[in-house]
């Protein structure tokens, strides 16, 4: 017997720890080198680790849901172990794998197989395996099909409440209909959702934050990608959309105005002399901020294709640690949701945020006279430590004439 050892190597400079979410193999199946094993969750993405080596998977010592460091021994591999090595492992772990297989045979009954991890959810959230889409080998259902059926509603079916005991009649009258059927369901947090959630907390307690609007006209905006979005796509093989717009203009306000683009270190103000933009996109797995970095040496079309090649990314939740870290401002387009305005929350260290909204056809004064305009709200919240209002104010602002007179985007004016 050879065993190898199955470890994960540093994860990140931010990230200390993960969770392990789903195995691939269970002990005493053979495995072959670069063999996919199982998926590791950091609190930015999720990524797959492979074998090792060649063998038998001899013992798991972290099971699904278990958190994981960097170096830590998590299985072991006999390299020299043929099927019949599964006879060795330890009993616990035999039973556990006979509960998952059991799991996993209910789950194939009422619909498509179901990996053990994801049969074990399924069985906890009362979901149906009928209801998720299988994206595993042979349309298997993971533990992530799971949870990305949860995020995209699937609405589970929640056990019966057990029948109410039966009331003295003193206290029969007490008993409100509204109390009789109020079924509950617990979801532990993913790490994406956690980290969220406390970078959130974070900015908003370490930040003084304040946020300004304005109105844009998007007509030249639409005119111009109506005018020429069949060339565009013929020429680049890529949709001309409006974002990469709204990235322009934001660079070239940034540009004016050098502290939106700078970030607070202690009792320091570092000015950024580059222009790496964050663009928040959704997920199944929750809001994550993909950057485009040196965006401001970025054509059109290179824009549209790096945030299209994003999303897909998100989607499919291959987004690598690097396509994550960093960025010195961030764009939030809660239009795709069809908000109308929102007060975006600034993503620490750096120091202000763009929201954008749904573009609405609404009425507006010109000239004294009421007319029907395509009005996009925007939204800039910034840190008053080290922007001033005027700054914020004339930085949205000229987002807001680049957007309505793009020539100013080729003139820099």
């Amino acid at each position: 017997m050879a065993i190898i050892d199955v470890t994960i190597s540093q994860l990140s400079e931010s990230v200390a720890e993960a969770t392990l979410l789903n195995w691939k193999k269970q002990p005493g199946d053979g495995v072959v080198e670069d063999e996919i094993l199982f998926e590791i969750e950091t609190d930015k993405v999720v990524f797959d680790v492979p074998s090792p080596s060649s063998g038998i998977l001899f013992e798991i010592l972290v099971g699904n849901g278990g958190t994981v460091v960097p170096n830590q021994v998590l299985a072991r591999i006999d390299s020299e172990g043929k099927p019949s090595a599964a006879l060795q492992a330890p009993e616990a772990t035999k039973i556990e794998s006979e509960k998952e297989s059991s799991q996993a045979e209910t789950a194939h009954h009422e619909g498509g197989i179901a990996m053990p991890s994801a049969a074990r959810l399924l069985a906890e959230t009362g979901l149906n395996a009928s209801q998720v889409q299988g994206t595993g080998r042979h349309g298997r259902i993971t533990k992530g099909d799971v949870l990305s059926a949860m995020a995209g509603g699937a609405e589970p079916e929640l056990p019966k409440p057990p029948p109410a005991p039966k009331l003295r009649p003193v206290e029969a009258h007490l008993e409100s209909p509204l109390m009789t059927d109020r079924p509950e369901q617990r979801v532990p947090m993913t790490r994406l959702r956690a980290r969220i959630a406390e970078r959130l907390l974070q900015s908003q307690a370490t930040n003084a934050i304040l946020s300004t609007f304005n109105e844009v006209n998007m007509q030249a905006v639409i005119d111009l990608r109506n005018r020429y979005k069949e060339s565009f796509e013929k020429e680049h093989g890529a949709k001309l959309g409006f974002m990469s717009f709204f990235v322009k203009a934001t660079v070239h306000a940034l540009r004016k105005y050098p502290v939106l683009n700078a970030s607070v270190d202690g009792k320091d103000v570092i000015y950024h002399g580059y222009f790496d933009i964050g663009i928040a996109v959704s997920s199944p797995r929750g809001l994550v901020v993909p950057i485009l970095r040196n965006v401001d040496q970025m054509s059109i079309a290179e824009i549209e294709r790096k945030i299209t090649d994003y999303s897909t990314k998100a989607k499919l939740g291959n987004l690598s640690l690097e396509e994550l870290t960093g960025g010195t401002f961030s764009i939030s387009n809660g239009g795709v949701f069809g908000s109308m305005l929102s007060t975006p929350i600034i993503n620490p260290p750096q120091s202000a945020i763009l929201g954008i909204h749904a573009t609405k056809e609404r009425p507006v004064v010109e000239n004294g006279q009421i007319v029907i305009r395509p009005m996009n709200y925007l939204a800039m919240s910034y840190d008053h430590r080290i922007i001033d209002g005027k700054e914020a104010v004339l930085g949205l602002a000229a987002i807001k004439d680049a957007l309505e007179d793009p020539a100013r985007l080729l003139l820099d004016i």
